[in-house]
């Protein structure tokens, strides 16, 4: 988010921050012109990753000084509800197309991608992850505020999300095929004619053939960023070492996945959690504790076992809370505040 220095209100000043950083690639237009995404190269390790993301922080955040101060979050917390849009063919298309829902998508997600050796392996490894997907939102639900009030909601960025088609939770994909028949339907159909206008919460990556996960807000800090990326790298990595071993994955039904999607909307890691085969019901915390638990031997392998020891302390203290903590002693205007300063930490 790009944000007024004096009023830490959104500001549109993403072409100008652009023109700064002269070309680097590392930093991309978004359909919102108070936005910029930070893109780093594919890395071996989540410590890699995250040593990557912190330099791009940093080096943004000195390239805007005197233009805008930068934060991390999964929406502002008080904006305006709609936004200037960015110009361009792409996202004049979206405009026409959704109208004032565009201009409302002033929202700010983390997208964590893995790459998957073998084709029916990563198929599979997406169709089983779908259903921790929620797990994952909840982990990183840190977005209560919107337009200056408290929510009652985690994250309201999904509720923004599903104004538009292609959004939520991932559908089930029985075969490659099935795949490319879902693309040359929208291509026919013209409803969306770029693959990457399928905007799920995971999906497989059309162009950079990985996995990707992109359920939880933006992160207010690299280390709360790489705690996130250590779950989805091991929790990919261990359902690719089981697909390995024989067994079948599963492809849980969508509206049961609906159904955690919801909790972690609503209550991020304080809600409940239900088993999308048995039914079995828990509280959030309690599965994403043992779920950390499992993905430590992959984690210990991959080298992110301190990073995946980190997202405990998201589930020990929800960053959802934090942010009301900071909303109530502080204001809205100084919950912007808080995340500018946390920006490059």
């Amino acid at each position: 988010m790009l944000l007024d220095p004096e009023t830490f209100d959104l500001v549109p000043h993403a072409p100008e921050l652009l023109a700064r950083v002269h070309g680097d690639a590392r930093f991309k237009e978004e359909m919102p012109a108070a936005q910029l995404e930070i893109a780093v190269a594919p890395a071996a390790t989540v410590a890699d990753g995250a040593a990557a993301l912190r330099e791009a922080r940093h080096l943004l955040a000195a390239a805007a000084e005197g233009l805008a101060l930068v934060a991390g979050a999964g929406v502002h917390p008080f904006a305006a509800a709609e936004g200037v849009l960015n110009g361009g063919d792409r996202y004049d298309r979206i405009a026409d197309e959704f109208g004032t829902i565009a201009r409302r998508q002033l929202v700010y997600g983390l997208h964590v991608h893995v790459a998957v050796p073998g084709a029916d392996r990563a198929l599979a490894v997406y169709n089983a992850v779908r259903a921790e997907v929620p797990a994952i939102a909840a982990l990183g639900a840190a977005s209560p505020y919107y337009e200056g009030a408290d929510s009652g909601l985690a994250s309201v960025r999904p509720k923004l999300c599903d104004l538009l088609p292609r959004q939520g939770v991932p559908p089930g994909i029985p075969s490659w095929e099935a795949l490319a028949e879902a693309f040359a339907w929208g291509r026919r159909s013209g409803h969306f004619a770029d693959p990457g206008q399928w905007w799920w919460e995971a999906r497989l990556h059309p162009l950079h053939g990985t996995v990707e996960v992109r359920a939880p807000d933006a992160q207010a800090t690299v280390g709360d960023t790489a705690a996130i990326a250590a779950v989805v790298h091991a929790l990919v990595a261990t359902l690719a070492a089981r697909h390995d071993a024989g067994e079948v994955l599963g492809m849980a039904p969508s509206w049961k996945i609906g159904e955690n999607r919801w909790s972690a909307c609503r209550h991020g890691v304080e809600g409940p959690w239900s088993d999308p085969e048995s039914g079995q019901t828990i509280p959030m915390r309690e599965h994403l504790r043992a779920l950390i638990d499992d993905l430590a031997p992959a984690a210990r392998e991959l080298g992110c076992a301190d990073e995946l020891e980190a997202a405990r302390d998201l589930v020990a203290r929800p960053r959802a809370a934090q942010a009301r903590e900071i909303g109530r002693d502080a204001g809205a205007p100084g919950l912007a505040s808080y995340l500018t300063e946390r920006f490059a930490g």
